[in-house]
């Protein structure tokens, strides 16, 4: 695990190896080895042998990383091989309760009165949370300060003691403190709304025409493992993530587990969004760090 323990993709990582472990017969452990937008832990694992006793979890920020950060040192799609998805998950943009802002519209309009007077926190440069944001400032116009942390469980403690402004973060980890009103929620990434929060706007309808994002999670290994090994974790992975009363838990929170097709079809879709986000980095002139 590439990052600090209590965000949503340690969470359902864990979840899902604890029903892995039973299906296999075999303890998993759990590390994390969070640092430097997931770069630390992932190249732990790039380097690790090739035999399927170590995975990595990833999310989208796994696959846009080596794009935006030139240390990154690992290749998505050619130094691992995928296993499978296992997770998409919508985001909400939240800002601190103290912010000035109800609505979308509102908040742009204080990042325009106070240009890079405003900051957003993140897991890391790439993460999604940094392209989210990135995304609203040049769709809307605005400049606002990146705190990078390596965690989103930290940005959101740092969001809700008002150190910070605003951040993207999954529904799922956000929800309990949009209810308790430690955070305020201005708008859902995806196209379509939460049906955890079905009166708050998309951000598409909110003044951003088209801004659709969304996190997948899953599990990869390092490459060279071979296939018969990760046809056998992939199927343990499929039963896990597709039982039914699993399925239900994890929707209650705003989460649709659910696994690739084979472990092929996993890698050839880290490829592809490894690409199309590199080609998104050149068309908006995003900084690389």
């Amino acid at each position: 695990m590439p990052l600090a323990p209590g965000g949503n993709q340690d969470i359902v990582a864990r979840a899902v190896a604890d029903e892995i472990a039973r299906g296999l017969g075999q303890q998993i452990v759990v590390e994390n080895r969070p640092g430097a937008s997931a770069i630390l832990g992932t190249q732990l694992v790039k380097a690790a042998a090739p035999d399927g006793y170590t995975l990595l979890s990833v999310s989208t920020t796994f696959a846009r990383v080596p794009a935006i950060v030139k240390s990154a040192g690992y290749d998505a799609a050619a130094d691992f091989a995928g296993v499978s998805l296992i997770s998409r998950i919508p985001m909400v943009l939240i800002v601190h309760p103290g912010v000035a802002a109800h609505s979308l519209q509102e908040l742009i309009a204080l990042a325009k009165a106070r240009p890079g007077g405003l900051s957003y926190g993140t897991s890391g440069s790439g993460s999604t949370g940094h392209v989210a944001a990135e995304l609203l400032m040049r769709q809307a116009g605005v400049r606002m300060l990146h705190v990078p942390y390596k965690g989103n469980a930290q940005a959101l403690v740092d969001l809700m003691g008002g150190q910070i402004t605003m951040m993207f973060d999954q529904v799922s980890t956000s929800a309990p403190q949009i209810r308790a009103g430690k955070v305020r929620v201005i708008g859902v990434t995806t196209k379509t709304r939460s049906p955890l929060f079905p009166e708050v706007p998309t951000l598409d309808e909110s003044g951003l025409p088209g801004f659709d994002d969304v996190t997948w999670n899953g599990y990869v290994a390092p490459a060279g493992t071979p296939r018969e090994v990760l046809a056998r974790l992939h199927a343990e992975i499929a039963k896990a993530v597709g039982n039914p009363e699993f399925r239900k838990r994890w929707l209650e929170r705003g989460i649709e587990t659910g696994a690739s097709a084979s472990p092929a079809e996993y890698s050839a879709y880290i490829r592809s969004e490894a690409e199309s986000f590199a080609k998104l980095v050149q068309e908006t002139g995003m900084k690389v760090e």
